[in-house]
């Protein structure tokens, strides 16, 4: 039985409406988090076509590509170009295969070609800094096994991603077996950034370990989120979005709580000190640096590549490129730990020496 349907047809479409079938089509292959970062570059090209008058995707031709890619060089990193650039050649391929636009428009798409020293960062929190950090939460006992506390002592003992620490649930978290389980869950919105490979047991020492059952038994709030179930982070809303954990990083690692401001600021009167500020110091770390802080430590201790890979749920060429932020000196301590990493077990190693860690680092 044949149907009449009338429908517009994909050359027809608004650069918009293109963007958000899109990526209404790549759901079934991407994460949640993956998809809001490709809108969010697509959603800049889409403002643009409108802006100077490109009505549909057909109107869109390589000059104009050409002219874009121009505008956002000049505002944005290397690395931010190369990301946008991306995302929008896989955005027109998807209307060539629709024949909505013009057969190898995608191709007018200069995408930058990066060597690794561009795409890397090297901003990180460092292990003396972090050390620190922990050393003061852990022996204050107003802020010990507060929430940021404990999301502190994951991201760095870890080095999971935010968004892997935000989807633990109470029942991931084994305290007699020292170890917290990863799992992907993604029609309850918390999908892991490899999906089903992202799913990992990782180990941690035995401080961690303390600090996270005085969490769970005295100062975790009792919240359920809206799939009934028990985050290990709440809110009195349930489960933090992505911007509440990024904002308790930010709080936590304010350097003024455990020394002297290294920019000459009081602290009762410093902006930077309040929630919503936290992220204006330029002292202060989001998770992702955390997390690049951690894989450092962890290479440096004596955890090899491979192990450090797993743990933190990246291939081990990502590691080098992106992660090991290691100097020269740390590099020669890094050898000969090394060595010695046979004798003991590679968790152990974690639960630090103030003193010694201190000086490990810078």
């Amino acid at each position: 039985m044949s149907r009449n349907r009338s429908r517009e047809a994909p050359s027809e479409w608004s650069p918009r409406n293109a963007a958000e079938r899109y990526i209404k089509h790549r759901a079934s292959d991407t994460t949640e988090s993956s998809r809001s970062g490709w809108w969010y570059r697509l959603k800049l090209f889409v403002e643009w076509c409108e802006e100077v008058g490109l009505e549909t995707v057909s109107d869109i031709q390589p000059l104009d590509i050409d002219e874009y890619h121009d505008i956002r060089a000049e505002a944005v990193a290397p690395v931010t170009l190369e990301g946008e650039m991306a995302t929008l050649q896989e955005y027109l391929r998807y209307l060539e295969g629709l024949d909505a636009v013009a057969d190898d428009l995608s191709e007018a798409v200069h995408v930058p070609n990066l060597d690794a020293s561009q795409r890397s960062n090297d901003v990180k929190l460092s292990t003396p800094e972090a050390m620190a950090m922990l050393q003061y939460f852990r022996e204050t006992p107003a802020v010990r096994a507060s929430r940021k506390h404990v999301f502190l002592e994951l991201v760095w003992f870890t080095g999971a991603r935010q968004s892997g620490l935000r989807a633990l649930d109470l029942r991931d978290v084994h305290l007699d077996d020292a170890f917290v389980w990863f799992k992907h869950r993604p029609s309850e919105g918390t999908g892991l950034k490899n999906n089903l490979d992202g799913e990992r047991p990782v180990s941690l020492p035995s401080g961690v370990v303390d600090v996270l059952r005085e969490y769970i038994h005295e100062n975790r709030n009792s919240e359920t989120d809206v799939h009934g179930r028990a985050p290990l982070f709440t809110t009195l809303q349930g489960r933090p979005s992505g911007d509440s954990v990024r904002k308790w990083c930010y709080l936590a690692t304010l350097p003024c709580l455990h020394s002297d401001c290294p920019h000459g600021k009081d602290r009762e009167s410093c902006d930077w000190t309040g929630y919503k500020y936290a992220s204006k110091c330029p002292s202060t770390r989001s998770p992702h640096r955390i997390r690049t802080g951690s894989i450092t430590y962890q290479l440096n201790i004596g955890f090899p590549t491979e192990v450090v890979a797993n743990r933190v749920n990246a291939s081990p060429k990502t590691i080098r490129d992106h992660y090991d932020k290691a100097d020269r000196q740390e590099r020669r301590r890094r050898q000969r730990r090394r060595m010695e990493s046979d004798r003991r077990g590679y968790v152990q190693q974690m639960d630090f020496d103030y003193e010694n860690d201190i000086g490990s680092d810078d």
